[in-house]
């Protein structure tokens, strides 16, 4: 069944819904997708979770890679990081989502927004949003993770905020250098320059990435990038 608007515009709409008639998010959800031939969200996230573009990812992610997502704001990048993050756990692998924006129960949220459960995922799922959050920090948290666990960074150029911190290329280099030897997959959301113009290339690319102090893109082994509901994959290494 094809839906009247990408998933990520239909949760939009969910939360609309919510704040215009003062019903729970999850309510909004139901009635959303009631609106789209579901009987409820759960039903039509996982309709729409059997053809994931995050789950079809996944498969060619390998341990050691960095993945580079960007869109623009609102385009769904922070929930198809989370999906990635979802299917390794489904798949009895860990996740982890590092993040200065969320707070536990924003991302709890959006777990069930992607037809997730969260108590399913209680022991394998890490969350962290402390003000301390850089590459030190991430390796700290991640020092007992398996392989093949995925952590989602949301986002990038959060990691050099504080002038404390390293360059973002000394801390991307130092994560990179930790994947690799620990066989982690870690996921970096991005920015996408304000520069970039829809009506002229219709999904960004790496050189739309918003970067305000230097780094190294070479860095990165994979990228996906996100517009309108269209997702792009490709191979940088």
């Amino acid at each position: 069944m094809k839906l009247s608007a990408p998933v990520y515009r239909l949760k939009r709409r969910a939360r609309l819904l919510s704040r215009q008639e003062s019903i729970s998010h999850h309510a909004a959800l139901d009635r959303i997708a009631v609106g789209e031939g579901f009987g409820n969200w759960s039903l039509l996230a996982a309709r729409m979770a059997a053809a994931s573009p995050a789950r079809t990812l996944l498969r060619h992610l390998r341990p050691g890679d960095l993945l580079l997502v960007g869109a623009r704001p609102g385009h769904g990048k922070t929930l198809f990081g989370l999906e990635l993050a979802v299917e390794a756990m489904k798949a009895g692998r860990q996740g982890a989502f590092f993040t200065l924006e969320y707070t536990q129960e924003n991302v709890l949220d959006r777990f069930r927004a992607i037809g997730a459960e969260p108590a399913r995922f209680d022991r394998l799922f890490v969350f962290e949003n402390s003000d301390a959050i850089c590459a030190d920090y991430i390796v700290a948290s991640l020092e007992s993770a398996s392989e093949g666990t995925v952590a989602v960074v949301d986002y990038l150029q959060l990691l050099d905020q504080k002038r404390q911190n390293p360059e973002l290329d000394s801390q991307v280099r130092k994560l990179k250098s930790f994947a690799r030897e620990r066989g982690l997959i870690l996921v970096f959301i991005s920015q996408i320059d304000r520069s970039y113009d829809p009506s002229r290339k219709p999904v960004p690319d790496m050189d739309d990435i918003r970067l305000p102090n230097p780094l190294d893109l070479g860095l990165f082994d994979k990228a996906c990038f996100l517009n309108d509901g269209e997702v792009r994959f490709q191979t940088l290494n």
